[in-house]
């Protein structure tokens, strides 16, 4: 790490590590309050009133989990993309209907949703904390690629960051050494729950540099610090439930995703980082709220349809079909409640009505039927 690169800040500084030979990053705690420039005030008005609208069709939507699992997919993905998993949509959908082994591209991206909704569960029983992060964290990496560096656990040695082979001495960035970091995440949690004088959306930009310049686990802290973004949200009560995806925005602009954060490292340009990020926040947000118009567009029409059609059991199967786009037997059995020659009955009725097709049977010779127009809407960039 060049020392050279990085100035003493508001928000931190470089050191040599004592009795160590290595430079390490020194985050300061995170400021009471910000100054934001004139032109920043108003980038923070449109977003939040693109979050506002993204609010308004989550409380009016006729259920709520017609869109969560399928956004937290689009957000898992991305997310997980950023670190080099090279998973897609579809892939990750037709191994959890065919229930064979995902793989490990796959399996990150579900134990990401898994880390998300075992958060939001744990919410309502524990507050907002370090202890709730861990639990995130352990979920995040079960099984997968890191399972080896201390899933839940807070580092207790270095860490840094580089291209392939760099060492801690080529590193373009190092984190706090370890003894550092009780501190630091008691302020980041501090910060979470009591200030109350920064706007919410540019708390949660804060939150999220400092959580990855903190750096605190060995492996994940990508992963986690993007998915405490849309929990801080959550928490604060200006979304409903997880809605916002903010990892495609990122995924997309990856480069200057990481050059904003460094910057504040490196030149104390936090108004350069938080520009950025709200941003990012207008534009996911206003294409959440257009996803969400025409899935709902979709259900209505679909549920139309099978009802002039059939007035069937597969009405049933209208909004199941959204949260798991690629469907077999076993899994309307599961959620349907109804044996299997009953169910094949349904996914062939809404075959004919043109709202499924059915895909080449999987490994174990299983059916399988795919919403093409749920994925459409679902799978395609926004840029």
């Amino acid at each position: 790490m060049d020392a050279e690169q990085y100035a003493d800040t508001p928000y931190g500084e470089v050191r040599r590590v004592p009795g160590r030979d290595y430079l390490a990053y020194y985050p300061r705690p995170l400021p009471d309050s910000v100054d934001l420039p004139r032109d920043t005030v108003q980038l923070l008005a449109d977003a939040e009133a693109a979050l506002g609208r993204l609010a308004g069709v989550g409380h009016l939507l006729p259920d709520p989990h017609l869109l969560i699992r399928p956004y937290l997919l689009r957000e898992a993905l991305a997310s997980t993309r950023i670190e080099g998993t090279r998973a897609s949509l579809v892939g990750v959908l037709e191994a959890e209907a065919g229930g064979e082994a995902l793989g490990l591209d796959v399996e990150e991206v579900v134990n990401y949703v898994k880390a998300m909704e075992q958060g939001l569960a744990l919410l309502e029983e524990l507050p907002f904390s370090l202890r709730l992060v861990r639990e995130m964290h352990a979920i995040l990496l079960d099984g997968v690629r890191g399972r080896d560096r201390r899933p839940g656990e807070i580092r207790t040695t270095q860490n840094w960051i580089g291209a392939p082979g760099a060492t801690i001495t080529t590193a373009s960035f190092v984190p706090p050494p370890p003894e550092e970091l009780g501190p630091l995440l008691t302020d980041w949690e501090r910060f979470v729950h009591e200030n109350r004088t920064i706007p919410v959306l540019v708390q949660s930009g804060l939150i999220h540099y400092q959580f990855e310049t903190i750096h605190p686990f060995l492996d994940g802290n990508g992963r986690l610090g993007r998915l405490v973004i849309v929990f801080h949200l959550v928490l604060r009560e200006r979304l409903p439930s997880p809605l916002l995806y903010l990892s495609p925005y990122f995924e997309q602009r990856r480069e200057d995703y990481y050059v904003r954060l460094q910057a504040v490292r490196e030149r104390g340009d936090l108004d350069g980082w938080i520009r950025f990020y709200l941003r990012g926040v207008e534009i996911q947000a206003n294409d959440a709220v257009a996803r969400a118009e025409r899935l709902v567009d979709l259900r209505e029409s679909y549920r139309a349809r099978v009802m002039e059609s059939t007035r069937s059991q597969a009405v049933a199967l209208v909004d199941l079909l959204f949260a798991h786009p690629i469907l077999t037997a076993r899994l309307v059995e599961a959620d349907v409640d109804v044996r299997r020659p009953t169910a094949l009955r349904m996914l062939d009725q809404l075959v004919d009505l043109g709202i499924l097709h059915e895909m080449e049977p999987g490994p174990r010779r299983q059916r399988r039927f795919i919403a093409p127009e749920v994925i459409a809407v679902l799978g395609e960039d926004n840029e």
